[in-house]
């Protein structure tokens, strides 16, 4: 009986194992001139080599620490005073990574950021003899669309995008990190939330700008879901979809997984892309749903957040005309879940007031970054204190919908209230190192 159940284990295994089998697993062990089998050892001059697939981006600021023999990851650590990337060839998919931090003769502070600068662990402090390991869940896409002999029309900015280099990359951030080892793993069957949106919602590449959904995975269980930003400066419905990043994010989606859809700025400008609010808007959102729907998606409509446009009397002046009215409509008529950012948004703003809400926009004398000759006042684009505001916003609005998926929550997340924003002098967010004094496009 003994043998038969075993021959039929082996047997089942084998047959679901036939895909696990292809998906990707890594093990790196920092810091180390050797490793335990089964790791890879690495070591701070490991400059990322396409031959090997994996490495550092940069090497001059890196250092090695050796402590001690031992079991693996916990014997030493890489250090650098300066933010550093570390980078592995993968297939297009969903990863399950885990970093090991600490020191066991020092303490650590540690930042991790996936990709382009999405936010995934927030300043990590270890002590002495303290080894800590964190979750993390990040996606990694290609240009490329599964089934059709088609690619998404990237922009020329995009081609130096870290989101469509065909690696998955981790920034370590903070005054001192340590990493002791980087496992990565990769999953097939994370809930997936794609973002269709504009610059309010991208993974901007490059500080001092930042959108609502590269903070949007912070806030997640890093071992259910995965964020997938398929969000573009400058897009409106009509040109996300003509540029295939709607069928992108399609041709990925699965029964369950989630699209949230927040388009406005730029569709209410003249031009190609114009859609009248309560005709062709309201119709392009519910050719997005029907899609979705289609391939077993859950559709969630997120309106655009207000412009930093103050009256004389410190109230928010509505920009955006009657499209975020004419988005709630089609919630109603479709019977999909609405975030209602713009609502959100108008109370956060004016919560902060004319002057410190300036803080959570693009707004910094010239000469506060390298290259920035001239000041910057933008009423559109966010700050990262800003964009983590707004992703609070967007996950309180998450939690009094009906779906799913606000059970997949961090269990830790403090309630937010809109009226009652944070101090920006309580925001801690070190640089990483892309700065640029380029706008991004839409406003």
């Amino acid at each position: 009986m003994k043998l038969y159940t075993a021959i039929f284990i082996l047997g089942f295994l084998l047959f679901e194992g036939v895909n696990a089998q292809d998906l990707v697993s890594y093990k790196f062990d920092f810091g180390a001139a050797s490793s335990k089998k089964g790791w890879i050892a690495i070591s701070d001059t490991d400059l990322f080599d396409e031959n090997k697939g994996y490495g550092f981006e940069e090497i001059q600021s890196l250092e090695s620490v050796k402590r001690r023999k031992g079991k693996a990851f916990k014997n030493g650590f890489i250090q650098s005073e300066e933010p550093f990337y570390f980078s592995v060839s993968v297939p297009e998919g969903n990863y399950s990574v885990k970093v090991t931090f600490g020191d066991l003769k020092g303490s650590s502070e540690n930042i991790v950021r996936a990709e382009s600068r999405r936010l995934m662990v927030n300043k990590l402090t270890t002590y002495t003899r303290e080894i800590i390991s964190k979750q993390m869940m990040v996606n990694v896409r290609h240009p490329e669309i599964s089934g059709i002999a088609k690619k998404v029309a990237l922009k020329e900015r995009e081609q130096d995008y870290l989101h469509w280099d065909r690696k998955l990359t981790l920034e370590f951030n903070g005054s001192l990190p340590k990493i002791c080892a980087v496992e990565i793993t990769q999953v097939d069957d994370a809930i997936t939330v794609f973002l269709a949106g504009n610059s309010t919602v991208v993974d901007q590449a490059n500080e001092p700008w930042a959108a609502w959904g590269q903070m949007f995975p912070f806030f997640f269980d890093p071992q259910q879901v995965s964020i997938a930003n398929h969000a573009e400066s400058g897009e409106s419905l009509l040109a996300f979809k003509r540029e295939g990043r709607l069928e992108k994010i399609l041709s990925l989606m699965k029964a369950g997984d989630y699209l949230f859809i927040e388009f406005t700025h730029n569709d209410q400008k003249p031009g190609a892309n114009f859609l009248e609010p309560f005709t062709t808007y309201k119709e392009e959102l519910k050719h997005y749903i029907e899609q979705a729907k289609a391939k077993g998606g859950i559709p969630v409509l997120v309106t655009s957040m207000y412009r930093r446009n103050f009256d004389n009397e410190g109230k928010i002046v509505n920009t955006l005309g009657d499209y975020p009215d004419a988005m709630r409509q089609v919630a109603i008529e479709e019977k999909v879940a609405l975030i209602d950012l713009n609502a959100m948004s108008k109370v956060l703003f004016e919560a902060m007031g004319p002057e410190n809400s300036k803080k959570a926009f693009v707004h910094f004398p010239a000469g506060t970054f390298e290259g920035q000759s001239t000041d910057f006042a933008d009423n559109t684009h966010f700050s990262t204190f800003g964009a983590y505001e707004l992703a609070n916003c967007v996950v309180e609005g998450l939690v009094n919908t009906e779906l799913d998926l606000k059970y997949y929550l961090k269990a830790d997340i403090p309630k937010f209230d809109p009226s009652k924003p944070r101090k920006f002098e309580d925001f801690y967010w070190p640089l990483s190192k892309k700065i640029s004094s380029q706008k991004p496009d839409g406003n």
